[in-house]
């Protein structure tokens, strides 16, 4: 598997507009109405495929395999955030992403994101136990 070169600097954006399916009470991560730990997790590593995504030949992906979350703020349903990922270390396989979120200037949550590179296919037949 020949691996793509990715430089640290590297960076996506993607947004959501919570909904109440993004909660913390419809995730299970607790009783309150607002967006819950477990999304804005799901939000930044959607960020880090979206920074590899275009430089990633055929055959290759990304799984991720560590993730820490400071989530800081809440954010109310209605609320737009956004979560800026950037590549910040190269090792290797591994990826190590900052990744920042934001309800406009208010800082929601800070995530480091690990993801590793890999053959997708021999990925895909050890998990099915081939």
């Amino acid at each position: 598997m020949e691996l793509p070169e990715f430089s640290p600097g590297l960076s996506a954006r993607v947004e959501l507009t919570v909904t109440d399916a993004d909660t913390a009470q419809a995730l299970g991560s607790g009783d309150v109405p607002v967006l819950g730990t477990p999304r804005v997790l799901a939000l930044a590593e959607a960020a880090t495929v979206a920074a590899t995504a275009r430089q990633l030949p055929g055959g290759v992906t990304t799984v991720g395999v560590r993730a820490e979350v400071e989530h800081r703020a809440p954010t109310p349903v209605g609320h737009r955030v956004t979560a800026l990922a950037t590549l910040a270390k190269v090792d290797g396989r591994k990826l190590l992403f900052d990744v920042v979120v934001r309800d406009g200037e208010e800082l929601v949550a800070e995530v480091r994101v690990e993801r590793v590179l890999l053959d997708r296919q021999r990925f895909i037949a050890k998990a099915l136990g081939d």
